[in-house]
């Protein structure tokens, strides 16, 4: 019986340590691509296909560098994509993120390659940190156009229209969102930036047919078959994964990304860092 009772002090310990280990040396370096089409009446036939990238949370610091920024923007250019959205979180707390260090993942982002355009949106850590009055020139100057409670259309040469909205951090900046979404046009296929999923309920008054969020982190220490450990304020419903919702209009689907990133702790278990790679696919086509 005592053999018996060390065997399983020792194989739980020896779990116990390994699942620590994998969760803060092994997943928070890995990288899975989730793939996902959004279907639509609204997309015209010179958008059938576009391939629109999300990247979110990246939390530049001690845990996630700008070498490794690096190496994810080769990551998302390998994905061809036509358009690329960061749905913001970029630097952990700005100005202990030295300056060689910034000017370093600047160059990163300057290299991701988007032929329809860079877009970005306002996360808390971008409002706080310090880096409030400084997110949107550091993002420009790397090629992002940032949306604070402003529409941005897309425009083809067939005269087809992608819109893209973006309000500013739910948590430390000031969105306006009825302003910002009332002048969406109900015949256009219109894409939402939020970097907070929750508030996603309050837009069903709007044709808004797909919306993307982070801040999550996918619950960042999860679980199987249980609810996240750790959730954040505005990422307690919708923590990770795709979401259908009913609107006045049409239902909008609602993507959160798990991020790339941790914050808080630098672990993650079961919530591998994500790409979201969404395919826009012309009803009937």
């Amino acid at each position: 019986m005592g053999r018996k009772i060390a065997f399983i002090f020792a194989l739980t310990l020896f779990l116990l340590v390994g699942t620590g280990f994998y969760a803060w040396k092994i997943e928070p370096k890995s990288l899975s691509v989730t793939e996902i089409e959004v279907t639509s009446k609204q997309l015209g036939d010179s958008l059938n296909g576009i391939r629109i990238v999300q990247f979110s949370d990246t939390q530049l610091g001690e845990s996630f560098t700008a070498k490794q920024l690096g190496k994810l923007a080769e990551r998302i250019n390998s994905l061809k994509p036509d358009l690329v959205v960061f749905t913001g979180d970029l630097i952990d707390h700005y100005t202990q993120y030295g300056l060689n260090n910034r000017k370093q993942a600047q160059k990163a982002l300057v290299a991701i390659q988007a032929p329809l355009g860079k877009f970005a949106v306002y996360g808390n850590h971008d409002r706080g940190g310090g880096g409030s009055g400084r997110y949107e020139r550091y993002m420009e100057e790397a090629g992002f156009k940032v949306l604070v409670n402003e529409v941005y259309p897309i425009v083809t040469a067939d005269g087809d229209r992608l819109v893209l909205a973006g309000l500013d951090d739910f948590l430390l900046g000031k969105p306006k969102p009825e302003t910002t979404l009332e002048q969406l046009r109900k015949d256009d296929f219109n894409l939402l930036l939020a970097h907070e999923p929750d508030p996603a309920d309050r837009f069903s008054e709007y044709p808004i047919d797909l919306q993307l969020s982070g801040h999550s982190h996918g619950g960042q220490v999860r679980i199987p078959f249980l609810d996240p450990l750790v959730t954040t304020s505005l990422a307690e419903k919708y923590v990770a994964g795709q979401y259908e919702l009913p609107g006045k209009y049409r239902p909008m689907t609602l993507y959160v990304n798990r991020g790339i990133g941790t914050t808080r702790m630098p672990l993650r278990l079961f919530t591998k860092p994500e790409l979201t790679v969404i395919r826009l696919s012309a009803q009937g086509n």
